[in-house]
Formats: C-alpha cells, structure tokens, sequence
C-alpha cells in the first residue's frame, strides 16, 4: 500500500511495484523459514512448539494468500466491478496481516529474551526499546494507510 502513497507514477507501474515489493518479501521470508528449520534441526530444537511460530507460520500462509488473490484479482484482467468489490477485503486483509507479522516479531522477542534468561541487563531493555520501535513502525504504518490521503 505504501506504494500508492510515495511512487509518483501511473496506476499500472504503482502495481507492479507493490506487487514486486511483496513478491522480494515472499522470497525473504521462504529463505528465513528454511534457515530456521535448518538450524532448529541442527541443533536438535523442536519446531512450531511457540505461539510465536504458530502465529509467524500462519501469518507467512496468509500473506502468500493475500498476494496469489491480489495477483489474480488486480493484475489479471479481471472486470472492474470485481476489483472494486475486492479492493476493500484486500486493503483489510493487508492491515491484518500487518498486525500479524508485529505479534510474531513481539512473541518472538519475547521468546528470544526467555531463552537467553534476559531480566534486569541491559540487553533486556534494548530488547523492550525494539519491541516498542516495532509496534510504534506498525501503529504509523497503519495511520498512514487509513489516513494516507489526508496527510
């Protein structure tokens, strides 16, 4: 969606760009999975036993949804009433799936700091620092979405 809002182009190249934006982030996220199955197997940790990777899991799924859906339904030549009745589930299933990836980034931090004993060091607040960075980047994110075309 940010696309829309900064690319200075026409409506065509503003797609592609959104969609080859989230075509990089779908690629970045199969090469992250597979580095953290590889390294779960290697030293022998189980895998999906957190919320986070059930939610992170489950986000990944969705969000390659999203795209094949978006694909289908924008890109393809599909009649303008479709795209008009769509536009709105796309748009809401994009902000949910934004909050998603910050519950998995979150649980994440969490589980990371847990399993290092993180309590009172000073690793511990850096890791709170980024938990909040990321839900603020989130927050401002979404206000720009939903108020784009005000600001």
């Amino acid at each position: 969606m940010m696309a829309y809002r900064t690319v200075p182009a026409e409506m065509r190249v503003k797609k592609i760009i959104h969609m080859l934006l989230h075509i990089i982030a779908i690629v970045m996220g199969i090469i992250g999975l597979c580095a953290v199955f590889r390294y779960h197997n290697m030293i022998n940790l189980g895998d999906m036993y957190s919320l986070h990777s059930w939610i992170g899991l489950t986000t990944f799924i969705l969000y390659c949804l999203q795209w094949l859906v978006g694909f289908l339904v924008f890109m393809v030549g599909r009649s303008s009433v479709t795209k008009e009745r769509m536009i709105g589930w796309h748009m809401v299933a994009g902000r949910a799936l934004l909050f998603m990836s910050i519950c998995a980034a979150l649980t994440g931090l969490m589980e990371k700091a847990q399993f290092l004993g993180l309590k009172y060091q000073h690793e511990a607040r850096l890791v709170n620092f980024l938990g909040l960075s990321i839900l603020l980047f989130g927050v401002f994110v979404d206000l720009s979405i939903v108020y784009g075309r005000y600001i």
